[in-house]
């Protein structure tokens, strides 16, 4: 499968000065999805402007026609599945079927105390994502809903007409755990990492992509136990978290051997950061453009 490039455009700006402006220019630019976080704050963006996703899609997909659309990624810390599922059918409405859910477990983050609760343990957001995505994708494919588990409830609730795309929206899911990686097989249309979040700090650019290695082996093992082929899973990878850092953002060429190595140990996307000036995610505009428009054609 050929190499799909995408970008994420942190809701950082208001949309009349440059948040609108950058989703029309990802268009403009070829990117295949634009992606957004779905936080209510994050990192060192916590106490500046911060939109919120939905609206940010929904604002974009008013003024984009081609290039889809999603989070990367959503997850149960401060969402229920019955009003998501109910945003998303609008949002999907609105971009006439171009939205990807790009869906994860959720962390230790300023979403993980917001609503004034104690933050998770590893345990419960496991158990509590697995219930999340298998009610969503409920909720997403039935007209009529009820359902009571131990996290999440539902009471005929109502999502006509569905989704544009059917039987629904995809599922990009977030997972390098057992746990998760059954639920990428079960449920997702894709597959998302960021790699090895240990290697980060300390590890290099080969341990990176040793590790990145037995991840996909592990999904591929979890989808042969499941009874579903791989292959039918989109590989995503959400650059900027592994030692190569910023790295492959520098040149054309950097960015076309960096890309080229992640394509043929079996990637079907890659997604770079839209640049964001004195932040981790700073780059060359010009450069980022140019990768944009020349990077995949070099790569045959």
């Amino acid at each position: 499968m050929s190499l799909r490039l995408s970008t994420v455009i942190l809701p950082y700006r208001r949309w009349s000065e440059g948040g609108r402006s950058a989703w029309t220019r990802a268009e403009e630019l070829g990117f295949h999805t634009a992606y957004t976080y779905d936080h209510l704050s994050w990192r060192s963006f916590r106490d500046g402007p911060w939109f919120g996703a939905i609206p940010t899609l929904t604002a974009a997909a008013s003024v984009t026609d081609r290039m889809r659309l999603g989070t990367l990624v959503t997850s149960p810390n401060f969402r229920h599945p019955v009003t998501l599922a109910k945003e998303l059918i609008s949002l999907d409405d609105v971009s006439d079927g171009r939205v990807t859910l790009g869906i994860g477990a959720g962390g230790t983050g300023f979403d993980a105390t917001a609503l004034g609760q104690e933050p998770w343990t590893p345990r419960e957001r496991a158990d509590r994502f697995a219930e999340f995505v298998a009610l969503l994708d409920q909720l997403l494919t039935e007209d009529a809903v009820t359902y009571q588990g131990g996290f999440y409830s539902a009471t005929e609730a109502r999502n006509i007409p569905g989704c544009v795309q059917r039987p629904r929206l995809p599922f990009a899911v977030a997972a390098t755990g057992p746990r998760g990686l059954r639920l990428a097989a079960r449920y997702g249309q894709a597959w998302v990492t960021t790699g090895d979040p240990k290697l980060y700090e300390t590890g290099t650019p080969e341990q990176s992509f040793e590790a990145l290695r037995g991840q996909l082996g592990k999904l591929v093992e979890t989808c042969a136990a499941t009874g579903r082929d791989a292959a039918e899973l989109d590989k995503v990878l959400l650059t900027g978290f592994t030692p190569d850092r910023g790295r492959p953002l520098e040149s054309l060429d950097a960015f076309v051997d960096f890309a080229g190595r992640y394509q043929e140990l079996g990637f079907t996307e890659l997604v770079i950061h839209w640049p964001v000036p004195d932040s981790m995610f700073a780059a060359e505009e010009k450069v980022f453009e140019l990768i944009a428009m020349e990077a995949l054609g070099q790569l045959g």
